[in-house]
């Protein structure tokens, strides 16, 4: 059975600052809290295939995977998904940003399925999402912000 998890917040910057500091893979070990390293594996067009290593977690285990995105700046979409699926049998990301009165909304949303017979299933794991996701949108929207305060560029 598919789950979701669908979340937002709005940055007070530029689109063009959000859009940049958030499509920067190579950098996001500096923008969020949860990743040791990022490296490109293969570069296909706009398409990124990349493998996304996380900080050790309380029992020393270090997790790591690969993932592919596509950004598209036209539509200010990326879609994206894992190749290594670990505890998943499928995971889909669609990230959309949006020109809002306040800044900009930035939205991922998460489709996933987790694999039978581990000790968690679905509605755990959105669970486990939804408080990372928010952890890391609250994050990124405080860099982004700081970003655009030291340019000295306001939102929109």
């Amino acid at each position: 059975m598919m789950a979701t998890t669908d979340n937002a917040i709005v940055i007070d910057a530029p689109m063009d600052l959000v859009w940049e500091m958030t499509n920067d893979v190579e950098s996001w070990p500096r923008l969020f809290s949860e990743y040791a390293a990022a490296e490109i594996l293969r570069r296909d067009g706009d398409t990124i295939r990349f493998r996304l290593t996380l900080h050790p977690d309380e029992d020393g285990k270090v997790w790591s995977w690969v993932s592919e995105r596509t950004p598209d700046p036209v539509t200010r979409t990326v879609r994206a998904r894992r190749i290594e699926t670990g505890p998943f049998t499928f995971m889909n990301l669609h990230w959309q940003y949006r020109q809002a009165d306040a800044g900009v909304e930035m939205r991922w949303r998460q489709e996933f399925e987790v694999r039978s017979g581990l000790p968690f299933g679905d509605r755990e794991m959105a669970q486990r999402l939804n408080t990372n996701t928010r952890r890391e949108m609250a994050r990124i929207k405080e860099l982004v912000e700081k970003a655009a305060a030291d340019r000295g560029v306001g939102p929109r």
